[in-house]
């Protein structure tokens, strides 16, 4: 595995996450006095993937925050789910700036959130960053086709599936595990092999479909619908992290986003990473990057 190894979670640890006065669950790493970070994670994801970024928060002084965004009553759907978002990181901001890092498909919820955080946010970093679906021909070929397909073409099949996810993660996590990165390519394939990937990654996958899988399905259907009109808005400092291997979020959309996003965009590619390899690579870049902003 590339960089230092995530921490490993336990469940007890998921189920004791720390509370908002909104009762918005999340987690946090780094320096309690430090930076404000705000990170959003992958679908499938849930807030302790931001613990790869304890311990280089520490060293920088940052204070990185994940809200558990599937907790988030389902009804909340689209644009209200974004500013109900943005009010919680005003909130959070106090009258001062924001960093926001945003990890696969949790970049399109960065991206949509951040139109509603005028003048908040600092920096906006994208790693392994999925690019709206309706702005290219990238689902062929691309590691979460099928499932985007039927979320797109046939939402109660998609609806059954993402239940029977659930059931798995309850019943057979390393089965669900095993499906999920059967497509792993690049430095991700021997990565999803190894002891301490599984231990960081499974408890996550339980913890998303077990307590929260419709706000998942929210997530990715919205994801699905068409968005790239809110790229085009977006005109916050952008960093874009990439693997040249990312067969999940291929490196078509990384130079999409790139040549899209409104504000001043810079995109780092990665030699033979893919999409979880990217994030460990990039994670001690990302703090100390924003570390001297």
């Amino acid at each position: 595995m590339l960089g230092q190894n995530p921490p490993i979670i336990c469940l007890q640890q998921i189920a004791a996450l720390c509370f908002l006065d909104n009762e918005l669950e999340f987690l946090e790493y780094g320096n309690p006095e430090g930076k404000t970070v705000i990170y959003f994670h992958g679908a499938p994801g849930s807030p302790e993937e931001s613990s790869i970024f304890d311990e280089h928060a520490k060293k920088h002084n940052l204070h990185i925050i994940c809200y558990d965004r599937f907790s988030i009553d389902s009804s909340l759907q689209n644009e209200a789910y974004y500013k109900y978002l943005a009010s919680v990181i005003i909130d959070k901001a106090n009258g001062g700036m924001v960093d926001i890092i945003g990890f696969s498909i949790g970049c399109h919820a960065a991206i949509e959130t951040s139109l509603y955080l005028d003048g908040t946010v600092r920096e906006l970093h994208l790693i392994s960053s999925a690019a709206p679906l309706d702005a290219a021909d990238f689902l062929n070929g691309m590691g979460g086709e099928m499932v985007f397909s039927i979320a797109m073409k046939h939402p109660a099949i998609f609806t059954i599936l993402s239940y029977w996810q659930a059931l798995l993660a309850k019943v057979a996590p390393s089965v669900l595990f095993k499906m999920l990165f059967a497509s792993a390519m690049g430095e991700d394939k021997p990565l999803s092999k190894t002891a301490d990937f599984k231990s960081h990654i499974s408890p996550i996958l339980i913890h998303c479909f077990n307590a929260n899988v419709k706000g998942y399905m929210r997530e990715i259907n919205q994801y699905v619908s068409p968005w790239k009109e809110s790229v085009l808005k977006c005109n916050v400092n952008t960093h874009i992290w990439h693997g040249t291997s990312d067969n999940w979020s291929p490196l078509d959309m990384a130079n999409y986003l790139k040549d899209n996003i409104s504000g001043p965009t810079t995109l780092e590619t990665m030699q033979g990473l893919s999409h979880y390899t990217c994030l460990y690579a990039a994670a001690p870049k990302i703090c100390n990057q924003l570390a001297k902003a």
